[in-house]
């Protein structure tokens, strides 16, 4: 009825509420909106622990994340980053990529820890090494469109930026599901596949 997007609400939300340079309080801020006022499509607190669990086992220093939506993830994995790390994050959707710049940065984070690319998937990951310094990525966090993750993952393959002991977590593989993806990960030979259970978001 405002005409106002929704993530613009929340992010304004974010504003009124949420300590600046604080991420852990932007992200209960957050939850605080998603819980009591909007829906919104962010990993959460419950599947955010799962996430901070595999950041404390990994300590990756180079994280790519495939769909920053608004930027509750992009601060999830930032604040479990350890010291020298670096977060690249993707998002397609320019509008969303715009209120994800401004959490990003409220949250305490600054360009030389996380570096938000903007642009498709398909075309942005090819170029990672050359035009943003990706070598390669110790983790990979995919939350964006499911039937994009076989391909992406293909792309990540062919483009040699998954090293050995790299890990990959796919987010919502079973609902609404990504089967194919979850197939070639579980028979192609390249990896080991653990399944976490979780409730949806909120």
């Amino acid at each position: 009825l405002t005409g106002i997007p929704r993530e613009q609400r929340a992010f304004q939300y974010l504003l009124a509420h949420a300590i600046p340079g604080d991420p852990r309080h932007v992200l209960q801020t957050f939850d605080q909106w998603c819980y009591h006022c909007e829906h919104l499509s962010c990993v959460g607190p419950a599947k955010g622990q799962i996430v901070e669990r595999l950041l404390q086992e990994r300590a990756p220093l180079r994280v790519l994340e495939l769909g920053t939506y608004i930027g509750y993830g992009t601060v999830l994995l930032a604040q479990g980053l350890p010291p020298g790390a670096r977060l690249y994050t993707v998002e397609g959707d320019p509008q969303h990529a715009a209120v994800a710049e401004k959490v990003i940065r409220l949250a305490g984070f600054d360009e030389q820890t996380v570096e938000l690319i903007v642009g498709p998937s398909e075309e942005v990951i090819p170029r990672l090494r050359e035009k943003h310094g990706l070598g390669e990525a110790d983790l990979v966090f995919m939350d964006h469109w499911k039937r994009c993750y076989l391909r992406d993952l293909r792309l990540l393959e062919s483009h040699r930026l998954l090293p050995e002991g790299a890990t990959v977590l796919a987010d919502n593989v079973l609902f609404p599901g990504a089967p194919h993806f979850l197939q070639y990960a579980k028979t192609c030979g390249r990896y080991r596949c653990k399944v976490h259970r979780a409730s949806l978001e909120y």
